[in-house]
């Protein structure tokens, strides 16, 4: 898969294009760097999907412009830790991983998930969302919800009291697939139960989750015990 960027300087006659090339089942966290036609160098770090390597492209391309060279900019990639809340791992208990994601509407939620799925293997990819924006409040995404949460294997949705629209009817076209929550702590048990070693819990909201994140960990602890 290749993406392809053009950035113009301040001279708008002068454009330099860039273009990266992901690594075949690296989930782009390995990608070549091809500039003026040439291959430029090779990034490999910790940060998962397309997006994030198109950020990573972007930076870049945007360092060389203001004079950095080609190769300190490579090397400041590679040795970048990531964002925290962007596929930020929390812990890994028996197996599970459980990840924090900052994801709040449905273009990011489905290029969040599509980055775990090229990642996890045969391991199933499950998401655990809060639509806890103000436009998912309001329901204004609704329409579009459900597809963006296609390819996890299972979707759970917690729908907070200060969500006004009918979360389970958006979440229809789903089927079986997706279970919509009102109690915390019965998504809690609900995810401790479905969860098995190789699973991928994405977990997805713009706020802290109610404490989610730690309460899930506790309890697959208290389950591996």
């Amino acid at each position: 898969m290749t993406t392809v960027v053009h950035g113009a300087t301040a001279d708008p006659t002068a454009i330099a294009d860039w273009r990266i090339v992901d690594v075949p089942g690296s989930a782009w966290t390995r990608w070549s760097v091809h500039h003026g036609g040439r291959h430029a160098g090779d990034v490999e770090w910790s940060m998962l999907g397309r997006h994030n390597a198109e950020n990573g492209l972007a930076a870049l391309a945007a360092a060389h412009h203001a004079g950095v060279p080609v190769e300190a900019g490579l090397e400041a990639l590679r040795r970048f830790k990531g964002v925290r809340r962007r596929l930020e791992v929390r812990g890994t208990v028996d197996g599970v991983v459980v990840y924090d994601d900052f994801a709040h509407h449905p273009t990011a939620v489905a290029t969040t998930l599509q980055g775990v799925r090229m990642q996890a293997g045969s391991g199933r990819v499950i998401a655990v969302l809060e639509p806890r924006s103000n436009t998912m409040k309001l329901g204004t995404h609704k329409s579009a919800l459900a597809e963006s949460l296609r390819s996890a294997d299972r979707v759970f949705v917690y729908r907070s009291p200060e969500v006004k629209w009918d979360v389970a009817d958006a979440m229809r076209p789903l089927g079986e697939l997706a279970v919509v929550h009102d109690s915390m702590d019965a998504l809690v048990a609900a995810l401790v139960a479905e969860s098995r070693p190789g699973d991928r819990l994405v977990l997805m909201s713009n706020g802290s989750f109610g404490g989610l994140h730690e309460r899930l960990l506790e309890a697959l602890k208290a389950r591996a015990a």
